[in-house]
């Protein structure tokens, strides 16, 4: 089976219906809105009502939100510019989305600290790591959740680092020491005992055997661990176990200035480099109303479809070494140099170029950039033809993937999966498409799905991607307007310095913008884009300084490595390397 393309666009705009007035109506007049620069509708609701409101607006409300698309929480103890919102001393908020009616609500809970509120595991199952993310980084409670624990910090860890009184320096917090009591310690919290993971020692007529899957092993992809419970070799439960990678992007987030934090996102999904800059800057732009020019939006998507490619060469590779193919990792990693030898000629970087800026792009693009463009997009199209007979084609990969890690769009949806794994069950958003950010609207390019949902769906459609986005760049090149490259906004970063030699006070507006970085007016926003592995975003929010208030960063990895107990139960051991290969996932970009 290959993957299909279509170009057909569903309507967007949004749904029409009033969302507070609606859930003032079910729920109360103390469910209140909030205005926000992103557009979204923000509703606070009490908490006593949330988990009803959650069953509400997705199975009963006029525009049903099928995805929970994140959940986190904002600690306000610090805050000055709330702008009249309800007293709290934390937030709990989850963002949903309605793929089918084109539309977003963000709803917010109110809290004193050392409240709890009710868990809504029950209604998206996709809230299950989200609440326990929470939990550990703010020390929320969630009644009713199943399994409330650490998730991303050692189970001993002491704090929640991103309540504000958490350090966020090393320096700011006491030498380590590593007593024999307190390593011991340390190794009786890691001792795995299978009831604390939800798994029976026994069953009628059989033991069960255990079996540590990482968390160092060349099929995990990454520091990352499964606890499987095996009946043979037959999967009865598998848990998968992260936090092995966490490095605190959130909390980093809050003590860089607005621009000395974009080389931060460039290692979230440390394979999709520049694209990871993209909605981080392009929610700065939005919270301080800077429009970027066409030529610097045109580069954007030019090199985040490279890194597209380059990402998914990996995935294509990778994918193929790990059910038994030897040459194709070999042939897709030489392709990936010469796509970063691109990369390199135009940011001076390959991996994490770090290169777009607040307005814009560090720099205009190089002489004969159009040339190394252009001869690439010749040159990979016989190399997929090549690949797809080497790989796709192959009878023992298509034997080892065919049927195995199904899901359907619904279920798909349940567990917040986006991107090319949800197009992989026949549902064609795009965001691109969809929600056309950075002039993607202006570009002819299809949208590849695939039927099945299993591994070879996911792979097909990852495989046609890079078509796509080779079409995509070709148009980049051939049609690249002329024009700045940076906006003329004053809070630009670093700042156009035509006139910096000219009037003292231009000189000192760029050794500000530049060493402390532009100050953003109080506000909140999120912006979402269509990543390498599926839908990315930044939740930022402004109190009035040179920092962020608080960032929340949402990747589309995360939420994948949930569901791999769904998919996997039933199958074979080796079933399941070939599950985790078709996801698709950095741990970088699961654990931030």
């Amino acid at each position: 089976m290959a993957a299909v393309v279509q170009d057909n666009r569903q309507a967007g705009g949004g749904n029409d219906t009033h969302i507070a007035e609606d859930l003032a109506t079910h729920f109360g007049p103390d469910c209140v809105t909030q205005e926000c620069v992103d557009g979204i509708r923000t509703v606070w609701v009490p908490k006593k009502h949330v988990r009803q409101v959650m069953r509400y607006l997705k199975n009963d409300a006029p525009a049903r939100f099928e995805l929970m698309f994140d959940l986190s929480a904002i600690d306000e103890r610090a805050r000055r510019n709330r702008n009249g919102q309800p007293a709290s001393d934390f937030t709990v908020f989850y963002h949903l989305m309605s793929l089918s009616s084109d539309d977003d609500v963000r709803v917010k809970v109110a809290l004193a600290d050392g409240e709890s509120v009710d868990s809504i595991e029950s209604v998206y199952p996709v809230a299950n790591w989200y609440e326990r993310e929470a939990f550990d980084m703010f020390g929320i409670e969630f009644d009713g959740h199943p399994n409330l624990r650490r998730i991303l910090t050692p189970a001993l860890w002491e704090g929640h680092p991103l309540r504000k009184e958490h350090p966020a320096r090393a320096t700011e917090m006491d030498p380590f020491k590593m007593t024999p009591e307190f390593q011991k310690a340390q190794q009786d919290a890691l001792r795995f005992v299978p009831e604390d993971w939800g798994m029976s020692l026994s069953a009628k007529h059989t033991d069960f055997m255990f079996l540590n899957l990482g968390p160092n092993h060349p099929s995990v992809h990454g520091v990352f661990r499964i606890a499987l419970q095996l009946d043979g070799e037959v999967i009865v439960q598998a848990v998968p176990d992260i936090g092995y990678h966490h490095r605190a992007q959130e909390k980093m987030a809050e003590r860089q200035s607005w621009h000395t934090y974009i080389p931060y996102t460039d290692r979230v999904d440390y394979l999709g480099g520049v694209m990871n800059n993209l909605p981080y800057v392009m929610n700065v732009e939005n919270m301080a109303g800077i429009e970027v020019p066409e030529r610097a939006q045109v580069i954007r998507v030019m090199l985040a479809e490279l890194f597209r490619i380059s990402s998914h060469l990996v995935f294509y590779g990778t994918f193929a070494q790990d059910v038994g193919q030897m040459s194709p990792v070999l042939y897709m990693f030489a392709d990936r140099e010469r796509l970063f030898s691109i990369i390199e000629a135009i940011t001076g970087g390959r991996m994490h170029p770090s290169w777009f800026r607040i307005g814009g792009v560090t720099q205009d693009l190089p002489d004969g950039w159009d040339k190394m463009v252009l001869d690439f997009c010749d040159y990979m199209p016989a190399r997929l033809d090549h690949y797809q007979k080497m790989s796709m084609q192959n009878k023992i990969l298509q034997r080892r993937t065919k049927g195995i890690g199904a899901y359907t769009t619904e279920e798909g949806l349940d567990w917040g999966i986006t991107g090319p794994s949800l197009r992989a069950t026949g549902h064609d958003w795009d965001l691109r498409k969809n929600r056309p950010y950075s002039m993607y609207d202006q570009f002819e390019f299809d949208i590849p799905t695939a039927e099945a949902g299993d591994c070879y769906a996911r792979a097909a459609v990852r495989v046609e991607e890079i078509r796509q986005s080779l079409r995509i760049i070709r148009q980049c090149a051939e049609n690249m307007p002329s024009g700045p490259i940076k906006s003329d906004h004053r809070l630009t970063t670093p700042p156009r310095k035509e006139r910096t030699m000219q009037d003292i006070e231009t000189l000192i507006h760029h050794f500000l913008n530049v060493s402390w970085g532009p100050v953003i007016r109080p506000s909140e926003s999120c912006t979402t884009v269509e990543a390498t592995k599926g839908w990315n975003s930044y939740y930022s929010i402004s109190d009035g300084g040179t920092m962020a208030y608080r960032t929340r960063v949402r990747t589309p990895s995360f939420p994948a490595l949930q569901q791999i107990p769904l998919i996997s139960r039933g199958f074979m051991i080796a079933d399941l390397i070939a599950i985790i290969a078709s996801i698709d996932f950095v741990m970088a970009d699961v654990d931030r």
